[in-house]
């Protein structure tokens, strides 16, 4: 028998590197995946942002007077946006949480505090998701509310006018019946007192109308 070498490592040393190396080889074999996953939430993240800058865009837009049909085409496309995202990021979720919970590979064992930190993070940016859907629905709505209250206004403009022109309308036409029994078509005043009658009623209209902000 040959002496062993003084330092040379035992045969327990020997067994225990190929352990350690099937440890490092676990850990190193997940690292492509931790790193595609960090990659996936952060680019959602910011693609969420963005969608959340294009929504208050659109928001300030509804009170400024741009066309209704430009805001609901643009509310309409930010939720088509949305619901892509959401289709991206939902069954990352749910393949997500089998990573850390319950029977996992053995691949991911060593990882799984890890797992849950995304897990945790694609829980609030889908809830995030939800909100911003959410808010798109209520954003459509009022531009909705907005064009009946457009519309109420102009009809309520229209019923004045339409006040104020009917009344004159009304007097020309009853004293232009020429009937014989008519006292004041022979009344040297008849004329002024018709078109002062006109000018009173509709100053009346006029100023009821502009109290009530119909003009």
């Amino acid at each position: 028998m040959r002496p062993r070498r003084r330092g040379a490592p035992s045969g327990s040393r020997l067994r225990a590197v190929p352990a350690r190396s099937r440890v490092t080889v676990r850990r190193g074999s997940s690292l492509p995946r931790q790193a595609t996953l960090a990659a996936a939430l952060r680019q959602s993240r910011d693609a969420l942002g963005r969608l959340e800058d294009e929504l208050e865009a659109v928001e300030r837009h509804i009170f400024e007077g741009t066309p209704a049909r430009e805001n609901i085409e643009a509310l309409y496309a930010l939720k088509q946006k949305l619901m892509t995202l959401k289709h991206a990021t939902g069954p990352l979720q749910e393949y997500i949480g089998k990573l850390h919970g319950g029977r996992v590979p053995e691949i991911c064992q060593m990882t799984q505090e890890y797992f849950r930190d995304i897990a945790d993070h694609l829980q609030r940016l889908n809830q995030s998701i939800d909100s911003q859907r959410d808010m798109v629905t209520t954003a459509i709505s009022v531009n909705l509310t907005m064009i009946q209250v457009s519309e109420s206004e102009t009809m309520k403009r229209l019923a004045a006018c339409a006040a104020l022109v009917a009344v004159p309308t009304l007097i020309a036409g009853i004293y232009g019946m020429n009937f014989k029994h008519m006292p004041e078509l022979g009344w040297i005043f008849g004329y002024p007192m018709a078109i002062g009658m006109m000018v009173v009623i509709d100053i009346y209209l006029f100023t009821r109308f502009r109290k009530a902000k119909w003009l």
